[in-house]
């Protein structure tokens, strides 16, 4: 199987795991949903709804695969979806930290990778 095609399927596995633990909470006002548009490889995980008359309208996590890596371009999780993706076996220089400013994600332990301009 294609390196590509098995990050499709960890991406989704984790995604899955974390938006069936959000959706056991008593909240029913809340959606939260995966969206997935594997032909060009983004993973969403949302959230939607209201609470005490606000719009909940939101991206947890948002990652993308570009150019044969994990792009984690949103992640509001405690321990990381990065970590995750290590723990699924995914090594490090196939991850970026797409959030951190191109020039600082030197300082961290995964891939250093440039935005396209």
């Amino acid at each position: 199987m294609d390196k590509l095609d098995d990050y499709s399927q960890i991406i989704q596995r984790i995604l899955a795991e974390y938006v069936e633990l959000c959706n056991c909470r008593p909240n029913q006002d809340i959606e939260t949903f995966l969206i997935v548009d594997e032909p060009k490889g983004h993973y969403i995980w949302m959230n939607l709804g209201w609470q005490n008359g606000e719009r909940i309208n939101g991206i947890t996590v948002y990652v993308r695969i570009r150019d044969r890596k994990f792009w984690i371009e949103e992640d509001w999780t405690e321990n990381g979806i990065a970590n995750d993706l290590v723990s699924a076996g995914v090594p490090k220089e196939d991850i970026v930290l797409a959030f951190h400013e191109p020039k600082m994600r030197q300082y961290t332990d995964f891939a250093v990778a440039s935005t396209r301009v």
